[in-house]
């Protein structure tokens, strides 16, 4: 259980508090004119130097909130340690920052301030122990009685600003402490808790009803510390100006996208062009940074908020279907009006599709045969469809003279038949033909084309047409360079060295 200012009482050793008291008692009187005009000017002058993040007006009273953002040094290190927090905790956390969570400084001006009275305020923050907090209140209060009736307010927030880390001597590697209430929690007559140290000035903890260390738990204080430090650096990126090295403009941050690895910056117009080429060709596995040898890759939620939820759906598609290709358990359907992924059993030779149920052998992809070998050619299987179509028509002549015969000019034309039709059509000639024979000769019009139309990555094996262009080939399943003429895999730093090489067979032939 953690701190709460509700819980606490203030310090009986606290003498300042005491003269302060004594002080209001004997000067109480109503609000004067030049209080409430000293109190207008101070607020309207704050409104006007800080902005609504930094302080808020109370609409209900004289007073409001002022949230202080500290600047922390270069490779700030943050530590919480398991043990020195409640129980439930038992694990350590560290990490360097560039921002903390605010100190909040919650306040409302008295009818005698700044004349006569200090403004009563209370002072919380998630990352400052108790007793850190109530060394600040007491610097406060001093502060006050410095300004001697002035107003104050802008002094305590630029002391707090700049001043909060050296009067407390926190340098990195910092620990936040975590103070536990409970039996081992003890108060003694000075106020002062025997429980826990705290770093700064002081070696004690002292209780101070004004100061509340903000924290429900361990973990929701690291995520907070995590999501307060995203979100700061988020905002000071989008204030700065970056050069795009692809279009050599300068552009506001909140136009840029920042590759957190390599640090490197492109505006997001040119990166949306990119990318989006990338896309349509297919080529997700490449959407990495355009610097050039940087291995840098795009977030998925980068790309979604550079392409647009339409674009996004087929790289989301294509990218699931590329690390599907690449895991050796899960094969396709083979069937072509399918080609539903199917998760393989280890060691085995037959997949069921969980979409059709086709059970089919992984290594021919035709419909399984147990222990037979795979040694069904294509022209085997257009052999057997025709044998097996003339003997159904011999047994069959009699009753189905317009039995048509799998020739294979006959093949070509209801397979295309086929092709085209609409559903109702496809049932028809499946009832006609049967399903299975049609199916075999469109998967065989699919066997075909790429026999004739495409080569093998000689990494990985896929199929690859070649359209046109030089014949430094990209293979889109594993992202190698290969050669076309001679289906060497090349180098990833200089590719084209292989085309320059005169003992090679393709010099010259790029």
């Amino acid at each position: 259980m953690f701190c709460d200012a509700a819980a606490l009482t203030a310090s009986s050793g606290c003498s300042s508090s005491t003269r302060l008291a004594e002080r209001r008692d004997l000067h109480r009187q109503p609000m004067s004119r030049e209080d409430k005009e000293a109190q207008e000017d101070e607020l309207l002058a704050l409104a006007s130097i800080y902005s609504e993040d930094e302080f808020k007006r109370s609409e209900t009273a004289p007073g409001g909130e002022i949230c202080v953002c500290l600047d922390l040094p270069p490779n700030f290190s943050v530590a919480i340690k398991g043990d020195c927090a409640s129980n439930e905790y038992m694990g350590s956390f560290e990490d360097i920052v560039s921002f903390l969570p605010p100190i909040i400084l919650d306040f409302e001006l008295p009818p005698g301030y700044p004349s006569t009275d200090p403004p009563a305020f209370k002072l919380s923050c998630k990352w400052l122990s108790p007793s850190q907090l109530a060394l600040l209140c007491q610097r406060l209060e001093n502060l006050w009685e410095e300004y001697a009736g002035g107003v104050v307010l802008f002094a305590w927030m630029q002391f707090l600003k700049e001043g909060t880390l050296e009067y407390l001597k926190i340098n990195s590697p910092y620990e936040i402490q975590l103070c536990e209430f409970g039996p081992k929690c003890i108060r003694n007559n000075s106020g002062i808790s025997d429980s826990c140290s705290a770093t700064g000035p002081a070696e004690a903890v002292i209780w101070d009803k004004r100061a509340i260390q903000d924290v429900e738990s361990v973990a929701a204080l690291i995520d907070c510390i995590l999501d307060f430090n995203e979100a700061q650096q988020k905002k000071c990126f989008d204030s700065k100006w970056y050069m795009c090295n692809i279009c050599f403009s300068e552009k506001v941050g909140s136009e840029c996208t920042h590759f957190k690895k390599c640090e490197h910056i492109y505006c997001n117009a040119c990166l949306k062009d990119y990318y989006t080429v990338q896309i349509q060709d297919g080529q997700v596995q490449a959407l990495n940074c355009p610097e050039p040898k940087c291995s840098s890759v795009a977030t998925p939620a980068q790309v979604k908020l550079l392409v647009g939820e339409e674009l996004f759906s087929r790289y989301d598609r294509l990218l699931l279907q590329s690390s599907l290709d690449l895991m050796a358990d899960v094969v396709y359907c083979p069937l072509l009006n399918c080609q539903t992924p199917v998760m393989l059993e280890p060691g085995g030779t037959m997949g069921i599709c969980s979409n059709c149920n086709y059970a089919f052998c992984t290594l021919c992809k035709m419909v399984y045969h147990g222990v037979a070998g795979c040694n069904i050619t294509t022209e085997k299987l257009v052999e057997e469809d025709l044998e097996e179509d003339q003997d159904e028509k011999l047994v069959e002549e009699d009753l189905e003279e317009d039995h048509d015969v799998f020739t294979p000019e006959k093949l070509i034309l209801v397979r295309e038949e086929y092709l085209e039709a609409d559903a109702a059509g496809k049932k028809l000639l499946e009832k006609r033909y049967g399903k299975h024979k049609i199916l075999k000769a469109v998967e065989r019009k699919s066997t075909e084309w790429l026999e004739t139309n495409t080569q093998q990555c000689p990494n990985c094996n896929a199929s690859i047409q070649k359209d046109g262009g030089c014949n430094k080939m990209i293979c889109r399943k594993c992202n190698k360079d290969f050669c076309w003429l001679c289906f060497a895999v090349l180098s990833t730093e200089n590719p084209y060295d292989h085309f320059k090489d005169i003992s090679s067979g393709c010099f010259n032939q790029m």
